[in-house]
């Protein structure tokens, strides 16, 4: 029973942490020290066969998750799978399985098959429809119901999961006392929140903390602390709630690493743009340089069908703030399950916002990226251009579909094209392409 920061702890490079080394253009010793202190989390679940391995947290390329998964009103496993193959195609490092729809082990595992990204799941979400199924209610769910569905995730591989230890009773209570618009919008969180106040008991997963523990360790599951507190809009942002359940869930990643136990935590939500970097500063600073994987932040409420955009600005400034892991969000969101399209948009989007912040922060490779393009640009090289976009599919779409032939310049200049002419009158004349 041994995980990557234990083995990390003892000196051990693991064939995980070389993959992980050698992705990153660091060192494996480097990659090594920052598992072994909890500043980089490299998921990888013992079970995961056809894993390759990728790490989340400090000095690492900013990641991005797609989420997928079934629903009652699509419960087509099939349908996923092909948001899964898009997601991936289109730079997802990480997928989370958020299935809510029938036979929730099969659509997981056959989720797990078809991932070479590490997967990440809500357990929570599968202990509530069988709880629903068995007593006909969620506040009926038991503990060991919900360990239950815990231990039989990690079992059949699970990477990461998402537990919402934080949502305490002290936390539900500050939430009362200031009051919300939006309230709890984490759908795990109104699971765990709503058993708490029928039971009139504390969250079981913040009081058998060392249960979960001990699971992951058997199986190296992540544990990704869930902010089941997260403002679900601007004016809720940065409140006293969330900011407590901050607080415990750093408490929590101490008790996570002193097990061996990897860990990271999970960010707002909607957030205006003048509170995002101190939302980041403040969660870094009180979970010890924990990864820190954040859904956005959404700047603003007003633009369904737009959301990939405000996440992206958000997620940019997040993530050029420090945080270290995006969870993508669609064109859908706010509006209903997103299409194989949407998952597309929704990823690059992502990436985009990733890619900006790992230019200021000085990840390896990153400015040389974007100096490789400016170089094509200056050359008029379409071919490299479209080679090196981030979506490279759209961009040779657009290049296609809007200029005549192999035109030097695009359709916008034209004979006009900046590059070209002030090339000439410098005595750099551009080679046609």
């Amino acid at each position: 029973m041994s995980t990557q920061m234990l083995k990390a702890r003892r000196g051990e490079i693991t064939l995980e942490i070389k993959k992980v080394a050698e992705k990153e253009n660091l060192s494996p010793e480097v990659v090594a020290q920052r598992v072994a202190d909890g500043t980089v989390v490299i998921p990888a679940n013992i079970n995961h066969q056809n894993l390759v391995p990728g790490g989340f947290g400090l000095g690492l390329r900013t990641k991005v998750n797609a989420n997928i998964g079934t629903s009652t009103a699509y419960p087509d496993i099939d349908r996923e799978i092909e948001k899964l193959r898009a997601a991936l195609q289109a730079g997802a490092d990480a997928i989370m399985d958020l299935s809510t729809g029938p036979d929730m082990d099969s659509s997981r595992r056959k989720i797990l098959v078809e991932s070479p990204v590490p997967v990440g799941t809500v357990p929570i979400y599968q202990a509530a429809v069988e709880a629903m199924d068995r007593y006909g209610s969620i506040v009926q769910m038991t503990a060991d119901d919900l360990f239950r569905v815990i231990e039989k995730q990690a079992q059949d591989g699970v990477d990461f999961m998402t537990v919402h230890c934080g949502v305490t009773l002290e936390v539900i209570s500050r939430l009362k006392e200031q009051g919300r618009i939006a309230d709890i919008v984490s759908r795990g969180g109104s699971f765990i929140t709503g058993w708490m106040l029928h039971h009139e008991r504390e969250n079981p997963l913040y009081e058998n903390f060392d249960r979960l523990l001990d699971i992951a360790l058997r199986y190296d599951v992540t544990l990704s602390l869930g902010d089941g507190l997260r403002p679900g809009c601007l004016a809720d942002a940065t409140d006293r709630a969330q900011v407590q359940e901050l607080l415990i869930l750093g408490e929590l990643v101490d008790r996570a690493r002193k097990a061996g136990v990897q860990v990271m935590v999970e960010g707002p939500g909607h957030v205006p743009l003048n509170q995002i970097e101190a939302n980041i500063t403040l969660a870094k600073r009180i979970c010890q340089g924990a990864p820190f994987y954040v859904l956005g932040p959404v700047v603003t409420d007003v633009a369904p069908g737009y959301d990939h955009i405000t996440a992206a600005i958000g997620g940019a400034i997040g993530a050029a703030a420090g945080a270290d892991f995006l969870c993508y969000v669609t064109p859908a969101e706010h509006l209903g399950l997103p299409s194989i399209d949407d998952v597309r948009e929704g990823v690059i989007a992502a990436r985009i916002a990733a890619h900006a912040a790992d230019v200021v922060k000085g990840i390896p490779g990153a400015r040389e990226w974007d100096e490789k393009m400016a170089r094509a640009r200056k050359e008029l090289n379409w071919e490299e251009q479209i080679r090196l976009a981030i979506d490279p599919e759209k961009a040779r779409r657009y290049r296609e579909q809007r200029n005549i032939g192999n035109a030097e310049a695009c359709s916008m200049c034209g004979d006009f094209c900046a590059m070209k002419i002030v090339g000439e009158f410098l005595g750099k004349p551009v080679e046609k392409c």
